[in-house]
């Protein structure tokens, strides 16, 4: 395949135990990981190599494995995914970054109409190990194209898995793992996120890819959300509690499939949900979970579950995102709204 003797310029060593990274930098250790397990995972995409991408995700990572497990690709996604798909039948586990959200839509085709469908189309008999990065969501101030929130156009294709980290710890893991699926797997990176240091304990896997986690205790509402959202939930939840209303937060992490025990366990025991996400609100993923939950927990619910989102424009310029995308102010509104039923 290619020379894996380290470079003096390799990126940081991947923690050993418990250590405190940067979101991207997890990413970064866990990718490491994943590729010196195994020389058939191949990186590829625009400016990954030498610059390491826009984020330095892979920043120091085709100097160690070198440029033919580290790919430089031209500006075309439906190339880079179209590449993808036909390195994943010859073997191969290629992980694809899409440099920012709105750039995934020239690869949409190569993804809901040929990836997500191989496997069926074969009847089981042909994987297509591939992830797909995409950085997503807002609270970086960039420019049109550059802040979208895409996942339910994902979530809605069978064939697809969908996921997204909100903490150091579970980036580092969740990479690795959806590496090793041999699903095809839409990674969804909170961008705002990059920067955020955390723990991560590269000794034991803390849950499965596929799991949703409960973040904070709480006993009148539950608040449920992914991603970015989870910090936002989370500075609510702390925000209520002097006024006497105890917040209990659930982190989604897997957009699909969706573990629904967590969330139904947590609603039965409080009897409210509200549930905050930056995209917009019609047909998004969080009307599915709220609908689901208004199904299968019923009797246990004291008041209609709400949600929380961004509205139903298109992503505004980087001076009104603080007014498009839900704060804790908007979620704490609701939280008083069920808090009232």
């Amino acid at each position: 395949m290619t020379d894996l003797k380290a470079s003096p310029t390799a990126a940081v060593p991947a923690p050993t135990s418990i250590e405190t990274l940067p979101f991207s930098r997890a990413l970064n250790a866990g990718l490491r990981r994943a590729m010196t397990e195994s020389d058939r995972v191949i990186l590829m995409g625009e400016d990954i190599g030498r610059l390491g991408g826009v984020f330095r995700v892979t920043e120091g990572l085709q100097a160690e494995f070198g440029d033919r497990r580290v790919l430089d690709t031209p500006l075309a996604e439906s190339g880079i995914v179209g590449t993808a798909i036909g390195l994943a039948m010859a073997g191969f586990r290629p992980v694809c970054e899409i440099q920012f959200d709105g750039f995934v839509f020239p690869a949409f085709d190569q993804i809901t109409s040929q990836l997500a469908k191989i496997t069926n189309r074969h009847e089981g008999a042909l994987s297509m190990p591939v992830v797909i990065r995409i950085p997503y969501g807002g609270h970086i101030g960039a420019v049109e194209h550059h802040q979208e929130s895409p996942e339910v156009y994902f979530t809605h294709t069978p064939g697809l898995r969908v996921v997204s980290p909100s903490t150091p710890n579970d980036a580092y893991w969740m990479i690795q793992d959806a590496i090793t699926s041999t699903d095809p797997v839409i990674f969804l990176e909170p961008k705002s996120r990059y920067w955020q240091k955390g723990e991560v304990d590269a000794s034991a896997r803390a849950l499965p890819l596929h799991a949703s986690r409960l973040v904070r205790r709480g006993t009148d509402v539950t608040l449920v959300g992914h991603g970015a959202m989870v910090a936002t939930l989370l500075q609510a939840a702390a925000l209520a509690e002097p006024e006497g209303t105890s917040c209990e937060v659930i982190d989604l992490r897997s957009l699909s499939p969706v573990d629904y025990g967590p969330i139904l366990d947590s609603v039965r025991r409080t009897g409210r949900m509200v549930y905050a996400q930056e995209a917009p609100g019609f047909s998004s993923l969080g009307s599915e979970v709220s609908a689901t939950v208004m199904e299968k927990a019923f009797y246990a619910l004291e008041a209609p579950v709400l949600r929380v989102s961004g509205f139903d424009t298109p992503f505004p310029p980087a001076k009104l995102e603080g007014t498009f995308l839900p704060d804790a102010d908007r979620i704490l509104e609701a939280v008083d709204r069920t808090l009232a039923y």
